[in-house]
């Protein structure tokens, strides 16, 4: 007997270390193909021939992606399970960031669309897929996964341009070698697809019951809010501070800096708050910490950004790791997870795509920054509003 469970301990060690190494990178495949587009769109515009905004379409696609195709995620994983399904989108990732290098604007947009879906089915998966693995470890591995998505964005952003100037391979071949870790990942993972698992996509709530719950409404709309104003920071920042009188390097270094102190906040904030049945204190702190930050850069984006955006980072940080935590302690199994997760991030990011347009229009219109900041401002206060009826725990 001894021997048999001493056999079985290094094959049990290397199927826990196969899934977490498989989960890891998996996660730092959710964003790069987005976020990396930004610092190549002056190189893509001028060699496809687009305008301004035919350049802005291609992450426009991508967005509306977001939110219109995590839908079909629970159907899919009804049918072939969680881990079947995180697998596909994988596979669906890496075709549709080499499809977007091959020659010509249809394939562009194409292979933009299908690398939107792939993240879209990807976003709504995993909250299912750590509530089937690691039930009794929801907030660490939450805070894990949010993590990687994180430094994913962050590294495609700060590292895509140093990348292109040290292999000279064009933007072409920089966005294709995205595809890779998407590939490496699908490997890693497809142990965890030949698995065939008793359930892991069946027994969902109906849609209908799921609609007419409150709860489903409250965690909605605090997931919708809080993208919303991460995305306006991610669009308007760097012009703020440029327009305020900070050089364009300076204006993409704060940016840069926010989102790397996301991962400080999505790191630590799921492991304390997963342990508590009630989320309020901790979507309150969030809420407010963006609060002060949007304010700072309001009051004196010159004097202390460094500051400042330190703050939004935590906030906005700790504020998209509650919204995924929140989503997957507010259903009961994992199929449940991914139908509650598939509504508030396809709403969450419809709503969130309206927001960097809506303060483009107000600073049209106002000729400043003050109308547009305070409106951020006002989300904030949404988003905590929001966040204190999805932070409660259901009654017993």
């Amino acid at each position: 007997m001894d021997d048999e469970a001493t056999g079985w301990m290094p094959l049990m060690s290397r199927r826990s270390v196969l899934l977490l190494a498989g989960l890891i990178l998996a996660s730092l495949n959710m964003r790069p193909a987005l976020a990396g587009v930004s610092p190549l769109l002056d190189e893509i515009m001028a060699d496809m021939g687009l305008t301004a905004a035919g350049g802005g379409a291609i992450t426009t696609v991508m967005v509306v992606c977001l939110g219109v195709f995590g839908m079909v995620t629970p159907a899919l994983a009804r049918r072939i399970g969680l881990d079947r399904t995180l697998f596909a989108g994988l596979l669906l990732l890496a075709f549709g960031i080499v499809l977007r290098t091959v020659d010509g604007v249809f394939c562009l947009y194409l292979g933009s669309a299908l690398a939107g879906t792939a993240i879209a089915v990807m976003n709504v998966a995993m909250p299912g897929v750590v509530k089937q693995h690691f039930p009794d470890r929801v907030g660490l591995y939450t805070s894990i996964y949010v993590s990687g998505l994180v430094a994913g964005a962050a590294a495609a952003s700060a590292f895509v341009i140093p990348l292109e100037q040290a292999t000279g391979a064009g933007w072409r071949g920089v966005t294709a070698m995205m595809a890779i870790p998407a590939v490496a990942a699908a490997l890693l993972w497809l142990p965890q697809a030949l698995t065939r698992r008793e359930g892991s996509g069946g027994g969902t709530r109906p849609f209908a019951a799921l609609m007419r719950d409150r709860v489903t409404w409250y965690v909605t709309a605090f997931m919708g809010v809080q993208s919303l104003t991460f995305y306006i920071v991610l669009a308007w920042l760097p012009t703020v501070f440029q327009e305020a009188g900070l050089s364009a390097d300076q204006a993409g270094y704060l940016l840069g800096l926010t989102n790397l102190t996301q991962v400080v906040s999505t790191l630590a904030v799921p492991v304390h708050a997963g342990r508590r049945r009630s989320q309020v204190p901790h979507v309150t702190v969030a809420a407010l910490l963006t609060v002060a930050g949007y304010t700072g850069v309001l009051v004196a984006p010159t004097t202390a950004p460094w500051l400042w955006v330190t703050v939004l980072g935590l906030g906005q940080g700790a504020s998209i790791a509650l919204a995924l935590l929140i989503i997957t302690l507010r259903a009961p199994d994992a199929a449940s997870v991914t139908a509650l997760s598939a509504v508030a991030q396809s709403c969450g990011y419809v709503l969130a795509a309206l927001g960097p347009v809506l303060i483009g229009v107000l600073r049209e219109a106002s000729g400043g920054w003050t109308v547009p900041l305070l409106a951020g401002v006002a989300a904030c206060l949404v988003q905590l509003v929001a966040g204190l009826f999805a932070g409660r725990p259901r009654p017993d």
